[in-house]
């Protein structure tokens, strides 16, 4: 069972809802489901009916193509605050990638259709949808860059730099967040080529690495090396 008034409070303070009023909020909690999920389970398969969108509440989410080969490649991962799924549940359609989760998971679902009906009562809410579909569209544009673009080394020397860049100050030892399969599929390649890269930007003396810590030895080349295009 869900406690409104700690839901509530919570969902005021994640991206996709903040600024609404009270009473835009109250609808929102009525509908709102809570649901959990064990590490490395699946939330729903590309292709299958889209019933909702989901807020990560606690844990994390990837959203993933796999290739008829079997080759995955995560589009995105979602965090705690964060909302995935919106588009297939505005417009109906199947939901275009699978998600799942890579650590025990707690989501909070809205049903599609009940959702829609909000949209129509409380153009807010319906304008904050927008803005989520933007970012995650620019999203899109910008792993279409990378992987079309950019080679295996800059795509890495970019993830490095993003993880340093998330702290609130800047650090030059970052811990990498996922695990060697899962960065590979973030970056659009395999394991083995990803250990190589690691291996060729250690020997050129831009990182050292130690285990799941990385340590940026040259931030300026690092920085040229993430942005250039090939």
């Amino acid at each position: 069972m869900i406690n409104e008034s700690d839901l509530s409070s919570w969902l005021e303070a994640t991206l996709l809802f903040q600024g609404l009023s009270q009473s835009e909020f109250i609808p929102l909690v009525q509908i709102a489901q809570l649901q959990k999920f064990n590490k490395g389970e699946l939330i729903f398969d590309q292709g299958s009916k889209a019933t909702g969108f989901f807020v990560v509440k606690i844990g994390r989410v990837k959203v993933f193509k796999m290739a008829p080969t079997g080759k995955e490649q995560i589009i995105n991962i979602f965090e705690p605050g964060e909302n995935f799924a919106e588009v297939a549940a505005l417009d109906g359609k199947p939901y275009p990638a699978s998600a799942a989760t890579l650590e025990a998971t707690e989501l909070i679902f809205f049903p599609r259709m009940i959702f829609l009906d909000l949209l129509h009562q409380y153009p807010n809410i319906a304008i904050k949808m927008l803005i989520s579909v933007s970012q995650h569209s620019r999203h899109l544009a910008g792993v279409i860059e990378e992987l079309s673009f950019k080679d295996v080394p800059q795509r890495l020397a970019a993830y490095l730099l993003n993880l340093s860049n998330k702290s609130s100050t800047p650090v030059n030892i970052v811990t990498l967040d996922l695990t060697k399969s899962q960065l590979a599929a973030t970056l659009g390649t395999i394991p083995a080529t990803l250990s190589r890269t690691f291996y060729r930007l250690s020997t050129e003396g831009l990182i050292a690495v130690n285990g799941s810590q990385i340590e940026l030895l040259d931030l300026p080349r690092l920085q040229k090396l993430s942005q250039f295009l090939a």
